[in-house]
């Protein structure tokens, strides 16, 4: 080793005293108080802000009892909205599944010219807020949009239908499959799709047997994200729809109109059924990290 690499490694810890080492994380290791502190302000943190919110949900949703709460569920109302969120949610998340995978397979795999600004782009509805991005829509397709004419006059309508709902949602959820897949993919480089290439694979073939395998259960996370932002949107949803009751309404605008009604239980009954769709994403979520790690861990994908 000569003296300009000596130069270049980290002196050892020693005490003041003696100059012997001080034993390994002795110099980041936090007194017990300082670590039990910090933990008792997380978690009274998260049970202010998360658990106690969500256990009101469900309170007040059996205020009246399991009969009053099934009845709100059964309204018919209740169930156009519920089913009209489904509606949206599996027409919003395939497309978004479809649009993320080809937007992190070209970024990941192939160096091109505006390859920056495309990501910028992925990146755009998170800094947007959802209520603006309903807005654009209204001012692009609406009666007196910019294209509001040319579609009254083919018979074409857009905003306060299914169709501006579906558009809504998939501008403020198409971030989340690629951006879950885009790091994934830089990672894993293209070392294994040019060793199937040099063998003989076609593009589709080494993408379905080489690509999507490896980013699998990265897949399935980004598209639980995107199904429960899909299912949970509020803002977007709210501007295009016109708030038609029965037809156009998504379950978060069917509470607020119950709430706004002072029908607390139906409001919370159809808000709960949200919060069991957050608690199936967060289980979910878990699962599928400890999925992950496990593979990581044995060195697979």
């Amino acid at each position: 080793m000569n003296a300009e690499s000596a130069i270049d490694l980290p002196a050892p810890v020693t005490r003041a005293r003696t100059g012997t080492p001080l034993p390994a994380g002795i110099g980041t290791r936090d007194p017990a108080w300082a670590r039990r502190l910090l933990i008792g302000l997380a978690l009274a943190f998260i049970g202010l802000m998360l658990v106690l919110p969500l256990v009101a949900v469900f309170v007040e949703a059996l205020h009246d009892g399991v009969g009053k709460y099934l009845s709100s569920i059964a309204n018919p109302d209740a169930w156009s909205a519920i089913r009209l969120t489904l509606i949206v949610a599996a027409i919003a998340v395939p497309l978004n599944l479809v649009f993320g995978l080809c937007a992190a397979w070209s970024i990941a795999k192939f160096e091109f010219r505006g390859k920056s600004l495309l990501i910028t782009f992925i990146d755009l509805p998170f800094s947007v807020s959802p209520v603006i991005s309903g807005l654009i829509y209204v001012l692009l397709y609406g009666a007196h949009g910019w294209f509001g004419p040319f579609l009254a006059e083919h018979g074409i309508k857009i905003i306060f239908t299914v169709t501006g709902l579906v558009l809504a949602t998939i501008f403020v959820t198409f971030p989340f499959i690629a951006r879950e897949l885009i790091p994934l993919m830089q990672e894993q480089g293209t070392e294994e799709e040019e060793a199937a290439i040099s063998l003989g694979a076609g593009g589709l073939q080494t993408f379905f047997r080489v690509t999507l395998p490896n980013v699998a259960w990265g897949l399935l996370y980004g598209v639980l994200l995107c199904n429960a932002r899909a299912m949970g949107e509020f803002g977007a949803v709210s501007v295009v729809s016109g708030h038609i009751r029965g037809q156009t309404n998504t379950m978060p605008l069917h509470v607020e109109i119950l709430y706004n009604e002072y029908d607390f239980v139906g409001a919370f009954a159809v808000a709960s059924l949200l919060a069991l769709l957050a608690l199936v994403t967060l289980v979910g979520k878990s699962i599928l990290e400890w999925r992950i790690g496990r593979r990581l861990a044995r060195g697979g994908h």
